[in-house]
Parts: structure tokens; C-alpha cells; sequence
């Protein structure tokens, strides 16, 4: 069965506004030199989507909502750190799906305050009506969400337990359907990428779109993300753990094993949500040099080591790079002191 059946027989509730851009950074590739070496820089616009501000977690959420309105849900129940996007982008869907949304947030970073608490993304999840429960450090969010949804069914109410980014199987399948769509757009520009470049959090985007290419018949490990969650080797065993229940919830035959995840742990720094000053570096190059917005936690230390792999030589001439630009901007302004003091 190929890719495109085996995503049709899914259920699905659209968010997206067709097809996301790829856009060249000449900037990018000028700062870098790597337009004198024959290197291209491309960037794929996953942030640029219409609702709640857009980024990665839509494509999951399309395949999410699609599962919980089959089931008969009425409300959503997320969980994600304090200043989580797929908190932000549930509670957004949910208000175009007409669903009730509940976010479970944890504090998952060592920052506090009101600029981090009440600002960036936690504003926008009261904006589209969610009504978020904070827990402290170390509660166990799965648990509560879990005990939440069983109040609300007590309550007659059904309820749709979605984790952390959204990166069961379910919402990884979203990933795989955009490979297939980078695959027809990189047929259409004549670009056989080497390869695309994303951060890996809670690993959903890595595994769908390595599921995909597999699915595809290409390489899986073209696909190299930066962990900015965990460390190296607790990536790769998740990714590819995500990877392979994709293939078997899409029924599509084959496995990947670790020689096909490709994963780098030099950008994580000191933990999950930590600025690095090779962050701070990545952010203001790409906003000075192309006007382009990534966040501090997740696309900005991946552009970050993008920009080390192209100074270490990782590309060479011939080379076109797809950097998968996953949105949550609003982070930025949970980060706004640490890029004012810079």
C-alpha cells in the first residue's frame, strides 16, 4: 500500500491552508559563505500557518482532532510545559473544531516570573479559551490529565487525552504526510535535498517524517535533527521507537533501527528550554539577515547547529540543505530579558 492510501484511510480534521513554502535564504547563505561553496540553504515555512499563530504541532493536531472527533470527543486535554506550543496550538484547533480545551502545563524549565508565566504562549492559550491547570515541578502531567478526563467523563462529558507535543503515533503521522509533501515540492524545484534539518523535542517530527521517507522508498537518515530535549542516545531510541509505530499504525511494512536515525546532542546545552549563547547567535542571524522569527527552545538551537555543520565542513559543494522551520515564536517573548541583556 503506498504512503497516500495508507493516509486517506485516517481520520483527519484540516488545519492547514494547503501547502507550506520552501524558501531559499540568500542571507543566510552569504553570512555562512556557503554561496561560495556551492551550498544552498533552503528553508521550509511550517511556522507559516493561519491558525494560532501556526508551527509543527498543527500537522500533528489534524490527525489528533481527526482521531478524537471520531471517538466523539468534545474536549481536549493536553499536556506540555509551561510555555508550550502544542498547548497554544491545541487550545487554537480546539476553538476551530469547536471543542472544549483543558492544557495540563508543567514546569519543565528552572525559570520563573511573570515575563515566562503569563507572557508568550500562556497569554495565547487564555486568548482561545483553554482553561489551563499549572502544575509544579515533577508532578506527573500523563496522571492528572488522565484523572482529568475521567472527572469530565463522570461529568458527561468525553474527553481526548493528548501528550506531550502531540508525538504519539496518531499525531507523528502527521510528519509522515509532510514528507510526502517536501518529496513533491523538492520533485517540482529540481532539489534532491541532502538533508532536512530540524530540533528534536519530544521526537513526533523526526519519526514521521523518517517514517515517511521510508515509506517513500528514500533514505531515512536525511532526515537530522538537533535533541533539545534529551540526550543523544534517549533521542535516537525514541525517535526510532515513533518511527516504527508509524509504519505500523500506516500498515506500511519495514522498520528502521538505529543506523537510520540521525541525531545530533551538541545543541542542547545544559537541558530542555536553557538558553545557549549558540542559540542567541541563531536567532538574531536569521531575524538580522532574512526577517525570519525562530524560537529559543526549539528551531533556534536547531538553526544553530545547522550553522555549526555548515562551518565544520558537514555540507560540501553540490549540497542543498531544507531547514524545517517549526514556528513558536511567541516563546520569544517568555525569553525577552535573556535577548535584551545580549
Amino acid at each position: 500500500m503506498s504512503l497516500t492510501d495508507s493516509l486517506r484511510k485516517l481520520p483527519r480534521y484540516d488545519l492547514l491552508d494547503g501547502e507550506t513554502p520552501i524558501q531559499r535564504l540568500p542571507g543566510i547563505e552569504e553570512a555562512t559563505a556557503a554561496s561560495s561553496r556551492g551550498i544552498g540553504i533552503y528553508v521550509k515555512r511550517d511556522d507559516f500557518m493561519s491558525i494560532g499563530g501556526g508551527g509543527n504541532k498543527l500537522r500533528k493536531l489534524e490527525f489528533l482532532l481527526g482521531d478524537a472527533l471520531r471517538q466523539g470527543a468534545d474536549t481536549i486535554v493536553a499536556t506540555g510545559g509551561r510555555q508550550s506550543n502544542f498547548a497554544r496550538l491545541a487550545a487554537a484547533s480546539a476553538a476551530r473544531a469547536g471543542l472544549k480545551c483543558e492544557l495540563v502545563l508543567s514546569r519543565m524549565v528552572p525559570r520563573d516570573g511573570d515575563e515566562y508565566d503569563r507572557n508568550g504562549n500562556v497569554l495565547l492559550d487564555d486568548l482561545f479559551g483553554a482553561h489551563i491547570h499549572h502544575l509544579d515541578a515533577g508532578a506527573d502531567a500523563t496522571a492528572f490529565a488522565e484523572a482529568r478526563a475521567r472527572d469530565l467523563q463522570q461529568a458527561g462529558r468525553t474527553a481526548y487525552v493528548a501528550l506531550l507535543g502531540g508525538s504519539s503515533a496518531v499525531g507523528s503521522v502527521g510528519y509522515a504526510s509532510c514528507a510526502l509533501e517536501i518529496a513533491k515540492q523538492s520533485d517540482g524545484l529540481g532539489i534532491d535535498f541532502t538533508e532536512i534539518v530540524l530540533p528534536n523535542g519530544s521526537s513526533g517530527t523526526h519519526a514521521g517524517l523518517a517514517a515517511g521517507y521510508k515509506a517513500l522508498g528514500r533514505d531515512p537518515k536525511q532526515i537530522r535533527s538537533h535533541s533539545v530535549l534529551a540526550v543523544q542516545s534517549n533521542a535516537i531510541a525514541s525517535t526510532m521507537e515513533k518511527a516504527n509505530a508509524v509504519l505500523a499504525l500506516l500498515g506500511i511494512d519495514g522498520a528502521l533501527d538505529e543506523t537510520d536515525i540521525n541525531i545530533s546532542g551538541k545543541q542542547l546545552g545544559d537541558g530542555y528550554g536553557i538558553p545557549t549563547a549558540a542559540m542567541f547567535d541563531a536567532v538574531r542571524l536569521l531575524a538580522n539577515r532574512e526577517g525570519l522569527l525562530t524560537d529559543p527552545v526549539y528551531s533556534g538551537k536547531a538553526f544553530a547547529g545547522l550553522l555549526d555543520d555548515i562551518a565544520t565542513g558537514r555540507y560540501k559543494a553540490g549540497d542543498n540543505v531544507l531547514f524545517l522551520m517549526t514556528g513558536g515564536s511567541p516563546g520569544l517573548y517568555a525569553y525577552a530579558r535573556d535577548f535584551l541583556r545580549r
